[in-house]
């Protein structure tokens, strides 16, 4: 059986809370990473909107012919984007939850003197598959951005299109 983190009084009161801050240190720290994949992520969704609303704005206008039909596959490209961006946020969030959720259970099971670390284990192990998984959806996203990126120059300087 594990030992309880607090199993004298007061004198290893300190160490025991010493212990578990020690064990929160780095899934603190791994929340302070995906809050700035997150920001990331948010910026590139903005600016993804925004030029989104730019294009609507032009379709809607008197663009036609050429000018139309690139902005309308442009903005299949954007909505892709936007798509892509979103389930990376919504994994890293995820994530970020489960990391919160496991530094509240270590300091929870120290002071009940349960033993949580399978749940601690699993919760942290799904934080990383959410991780991955975001990254793997910001992936998709930057390759839709470069495909669009170079579409849109190669019809700005007349080449054909190579994707």
């Amino acid at each position: 059986p594990r030992k309880r983190v607090f199993d004298t009084p007061m004198e290893n009161d300190i160490d025991g809370i010493g212990r578990i801050i020690q064990l929160s240190v780095a899934p603190v720290f791994l929340l302070v990473a995906i809050g700035s994949f997150l920001n990331v992520a948010t910026q590139r969704l903005a600016r993804v909107v925004d030029r989104s609303r730019t294009l609507k704005k032009e379709i809607g206008g008197d663009a036609d012919g050429p000018a139309r039909e690139a902005a309308i596959v442009e903005l299949r490209g954007l909505s892709q984007r936007i798509s892509l961006a979103n389930y990376a946020i919504y994994l890293w969030s995820a994530a970020a939850l489960l990391v919160a959720i496991d530094v509240a259970l270590l300091f929870a099971g120290a002071f009940a003197g349960a033993d949580l670390y399978a749940l601690v284990a699993a919760l942290f192990a799904l934080a990383m598959i959410a991780v991955i998984g975001g990254f793997g959806f910001f992936m998709a996203e930057i390759s839709v951005a470069t495909r669009t990126l170079r579409i849109r120059t190669d019809a700005i300087l007349g080449k054909p299109d190579k994707a």
